[in-house]
């Protein structure tokens, strides 16, 4: 079966900085892959590239196995099938959260008025946001917010949806309940490609884990190899790091 992301050789510069170093990676349909690593490893970078938001310097990016990379391709048509869900919200502040869900289904996708606002109400009440769909985004809390944005990216119905580094921003007390929206959609088969640095939920959710450690994945696999019993020496001295910071979980 063709996997729906396929990256091969990936390199992207910055300068004379090589951010990636050459990643392979794929995401199967219906799988979860995160991706750990200390700041500055290429996560961001790396979704990033994916969702054609930065230029590659080599490598290829296959979607359902097309290069949607190739500069010949159309990287609009390519973005239309993946939903992005970055650290800041980005809401659009003079819209309710019910416009904010349906624009790109409207402008992007040509999608009919009563139709579009239709699916944001059920998509916001997927996420937990039953009656929030008249509320302006100055009126609700970090995480309402955030279930916003992943609501936002799930109403152009993705074929992989991005997700990156979701709950960095968010206090303590709300990452909780974002997180629990990434599960519900995990146990609905939806695909995803995830940054993360809460490693419980990498552990309790994704099928493969993989570490990026200098723009490169040095180690990949289930949750319970990587993270409870890694080969690489750099894999072991990261996880180290993380325990004694006490952010396992």
């Amino acid at each position: 079966m063709t996997p729906v992301l396929e990256v091969s050789g990936l390199v992207k510069r910055y300068g004379d900085r090589a951010v990636l170093g050459g990643v392979d990676l794929t995401v199967d349909e219906h799988e979860v892959v995160t991706l750990i690593g200390a700041s500055g490893s290429g996560k961001s970078t790396l979704l990033r590239c994916v969702d054609l938001l930065e230029e590659i310097d080599d490598g290829r990016i296959l979607l359902d196995g097309t290069d949607v990379s190739d500069p010949r391709a159309d990287a609009a048509a390519a973005r239309k099938r993946m939903g992005v869900v970055f650290q800041a919200y980005n809401l659009f502040p003079h819209m309710t959260a019910r416009r904010n869900v349906a624009l790109a289904p409207r402008v992007v996708h040509g999608v009919g008025a009563a139709e579009a606002d239709a699916r944001a109400e059920e998509l916001l009440g997927r996420v937990g946001l039953d009656g929030f769909a008249d509320a302006y985004p100055d009126r609700m809390s970090g995480g309402q917010q955030q279930r916003v944005a992943i609501a936002r990216a799930l109403a152009v119905r993705p074929r992989l949806l991005l997700l990156d580094e979701i709950t960095s921003a968010l206090d303590p007390e709300l990452v909780g309940e974002v997180l629990e929206i990434v599960r519900e959609l995990a146990r609905d088969g939806v695909t995803i490609l995830m940054a993360t640095h809460e490693m419980g939920f990498a552990r309790s959710v994704a099928d493969r884990v993989c570490f990026l450690d200098g723009g490169v994945v040095r180690e990949e696999g289930p949750p319970s190899q990587v993270l409870g019993d890694p080969a690489d020496e750099r894999t072991r001295r990261f996880l180290a790091r993380i325990i004694a910071a006490g952010r396992l979980g």
